[in-house]
């Protein structure tokens, strides 16, 4: 048999990873997501941006529960040029300040965990997130 959550047990997990994240920081890099979030952050690091003290809005009760972030101030100077292929968020210092959350990044409309305006980062430009969502299964 498999270990089976509620909804409202997936909704409760998402909205505690969400209070982790408040004022965290958030890597834009090229290349492959890694294995795990415990695996060290691999290719050029793009550009940085710093997510709100509320980075994100409450968790729906539906399956998959499902958190917005609330908008994220761009990174008006990228570091490098490339092309963003992952992100990774770490909590704020107050929380740890420990990598917690990765995934893919698309352009907008890509369909990516999360979409930035564009995906060709040019150093000292702009990086602006379109959309990110986070998504916790329940069944």
């Amino acid at each position: 048999m498999a270990t089976r959550i509620s909804t409202a047990a997936a909704k409760a997990e998402l909205d505690a990873l969400t209070a982790l994240l408040n004022s965290g920081t958030l890597e834009v890099r090229t290349g492959s997501q890694p294995a795990t979030v415990g695996t060290a952050a691999s290719g050029t690091l793009l550009g940085t941006l710093t997510l709100n003290g509320t980075a994100f809005g409450a968790a729906t009760t539906a399956s998959p529960s499902v958190a917005t972030a609330n908008a994220i101030t761009s990174d008006s100077s990228a570091d490098a040029t490339g092309t963003a292929g992952w992100f990774r968020v770490y909590r704020s210092a107050g929380n740890g300040g420990a990598a917690t959350v990765d995934g893919s990044i698309t352009a907008t409309g890509g369909g990516g965990d999360m979409e930035l305006d564009t995906v060709s980062i040019v150093a000292g430009g702009v990086i602006a997130v379109s959309s990110y969502t986070l998504s916790m299964p329940s069944v």
